[in-house]
């Protein structure tokens, strides 16, 4: 029987989506699957060595509001200056309260699995983007080049 594959395409680079494609690569290589995840546009945040990831309430109503705000906060007080900080530090007390690893060491977890992450080359051109910002042990390819091992994949999610 051959190996499983499972692809990923991770486009966003906040706090609450950075955890999914770490997760579920981490989790997937843990059971043997032969993974890679390609970062595209702002998903290339989440290769960058120093993480500055952060979470905002607003496009967001699915996320858990504290002490119930959701339901009687208003939508406009979420524009505050420094609302998106608060919101970020509640979301990582949280994580941490709760026992859930850090991103980085998600991602860190991802590298010694031997996860193959891929930097979108035309994404990291087009931003001019400093390869130096980013972790050691990536790759840098092209769309084609991953579609090559997603057209082959068992799993694709685009995260």
């Amino acid at each position: 029987m051959d190996d499983k594959k499972l692809a990923i395409i991770a486009t966003k680079g906040s706090l609450d989506w950075a955890y999914p494609p770490f997760i579920l690569a981490s989790t997937a290589a843990a059971l043997g699957y032969e993974t890679q995840i390609f970062f595209t546009f702002y998903g290339l945040q989440l290769l960058k060595k120093k993480l500055d990831l952060r979470v905002t309430p607003l496009g967001n109503p699915g996320m858990p509001m504290p002490m119930g705000m959701d339901k009687w906060f208003p939508v406009l007080g979420m524009t505050l200056p420094g609302m998106q900080g608060v919101m970020t530090a509640m979301m990582k007390k949280k994580m941490k309260d709760k026992g859930v690893a850090s991103v980085d060491e998600l991602r860190e977890l991802c590298q010694e699995a031997d996860v193959k992450m891929i930097a979108c080359q035309m994404t990291v051109d087009l931003f001019d983007m400093d390869s130096s910002e980013f972790i050691d042990g990536i790759d840098y390819a092209g769309a084609a080049a991953f579609f090559e091992f997603a057209g082959e994949s068992d799993i694709c999610l685009y995260i």
